[in-house]
């Protein structure tokens, strides 16, 4: 049994889906879009084939705020392949000024890490 996608409802799909190709190799899939519900769509493919992305929009999407801490999903872990990818990805987000909300550290349960935030405030790990 496989992941096969996680889904985010997205206010700017088109800017969640450039961040995503543009530090993650995604591969965007055609823009879905369903006239009658307003219902647009990507789904992104990552390099490795694993689980795809989706990214959602309908006009009615309300913003739900970021607190530090909620019930339900919590946060999307992308393994880099080495702790010196990590670090660098990191570096290169930070220059790029995108929200680092953890900088590259060894965790508690033995994961090399760090966290950003993407376009819209979801959480991201960057993994070794």
């Amino acid at each position: 049994m496989n992941i096969d996608h996680i889904a985010i409802w997205a206010k700017d799909p088109e800017a969640l889906k450039e961040f995503y190709v543009r530090y993650f190799s995604a591969v965007a899939g055609e823009r879905y879009y369903n006239p009658s519900k307003e219902f647009t769509s990507y789904f992104l493919t990552f390099p490795d084939e694993g689980a795809r992305l989706e990214l959602m929009n309908v006009p009615e999407i309300a913003d739900r705020g970021i607190p530090d801490k909620y019930r339900g999903y919590c946060h999307i872990a992308i393994s880099l392949g080495g702790k010196d990818k990590v670090d660098a990805q990191t570096e290169q987000m930070r220059a790029d000024c995108v929200v680092i909300l953890g900088n590259p550290r060894t965790t508690g349960d033995g994961y090399y890490e760090s966290i950003v935030a993407d376009p819209e405030g979801n959480i991201v790990e960057l993994c070794a």
